[in-house]
């Protein structure tokens, strides 16, 4: 593959040869290769891009075989030269903003937060404001990492919107780097806590299925893909009710959805959620039933171990309370 960036000149019906710009990525099919669809062939070779993100391009001309504009469907030969162009990022606009936070702890090089539910956590295309990233640089001003970008100031890792808890924010890039060390080698200490549906037989477990984009849907994840990553979650029953366990999770890697993804595929989704479960239940949830209870490191300013635990949230346990009168 090769990357330049610029633009090309290409023909759109009634406006002649026009000029797209952006990132040009370049690609030579293989013999092997030879037969795949075109939308197929690029979503393997560019895995940082979706399938459908493919299919957009080729609706708007930026997908080109020997130079001319090609469908999604068009079957790929030996030796064909494939390009896509890849149009400018348009970078939103991150402004600080006045929300409350629930600090669990804070120091000169980082924070700790308790997220709420249905916080994102960091700017994205339909969530540019309200944001995790907004409230933290309103509170910590300049005093944040920049190594994952304007977009992200200070966010060494994340956690679903819908799920609450501890999250660490980094106030500089040395705090950052180190805690990245630690996540990387899986040495950072990550206890949750989740409702489940169905009783869960066994009272400890290991769930071990690599995770990857889930091959149809895009927005999905999923276990045992041909593009998974290794992902182990271990899980103990810490009460079961008659239709539902409540249970403690240690992950030992942190793939996206690792958890809901694990848990869904041994047949007890988490409760209320609404992508790799039905989201049905007899309350009214917003979204899955789990809780970033506990995070714990090696502080990358004093080199002591830290663990901060966050408090389940009030919808949490007043739903276990309503639970344990329908124990199994």
């Amino acid at each position: 593959r090769r990357r330049v960036r610029g633009s090309l000149a290409i023909s759109e019906k009634g406006k002649g040869r026009v000029k797209m710009q952006g990132e040009i990525l370049e690609f030579q099919v293989t013999p092997t290769q030879a037969g795949e669809r075109l939308d197929k062939f690029l979503s393997a070779a560019c895995p940082g891009y979706s399938r459908s993100f493919i299919q957009k391009l080729a609706k708007e001309g930026r997908v080109l075989v020997n130079q001319k504009e090609q469908k999604v469907n068009y079957k790929v030969s030996g030796n064909d030269h494939v390009q896509a162009i890849i149009p400018p990022v348009k970078e939103l606009e991150v402004h600080p903003e006045q929300i409350p936070l629930d600090i669990l702890y804070e120091d000169d090089s980082l924070l700790i937060v308790n997220k709420p539910k249905g916080m994102v956590v960091h700017p994205s295309a339909g969530h540019e404001s309200g944001t995790l990233v907004n409230a933290v640089l309103y509170h910590c001003k300049e005093s944040l990492s920049g190594i994952n970008g304007i977009m992200r100031p200070g966010i060494v890792h994340r956690i679903d919107r819908d799920t609450t808890g501890a999250l660490v924010v980094c106030k500089n890039d040395n705090a950052h780097l180190k805690i990245a060390e630690q996540m990387k080698a899986h040495s950072v200490t990550r206890r949750y806590f989740g409702i489940v549906k169905g009783v869960v037989k066994q009272d400890i477990g290991t769930v071990e299925g690599d995770i990857g984009r889930h091959p149809i849907d895009r927005k999905k994840m999923a276990v045992n893909v041909a593009n998974g990553k290794h992902a182990v979650t271990h899980y103990k029953v810490l009460q079961r009710f008659s239709e539902h366990t409540y249970v403690e999770f240690e992950l030992e890697t942190g793939r996206t959805h690792q958890i809901r993804v694990h848990m869904a595929s041994i047949g007890h989704p988490l409760l209320g959620d609404e992508v790799y479960g039905n989201g049905k239940s007899l309350w009214k949830l917003q979204g899955q039933t789990l809780h970033a209870a506990t995070i714990g490191f090696i502080h990358p300013a004093t080199g002591n171990y830290l663990e901060v635990t966050a408090p389940l949230p009030e919808y949490f346990a007043s739903l276990l309370s309503q639970l344990s009168h329908n124990r199994a």
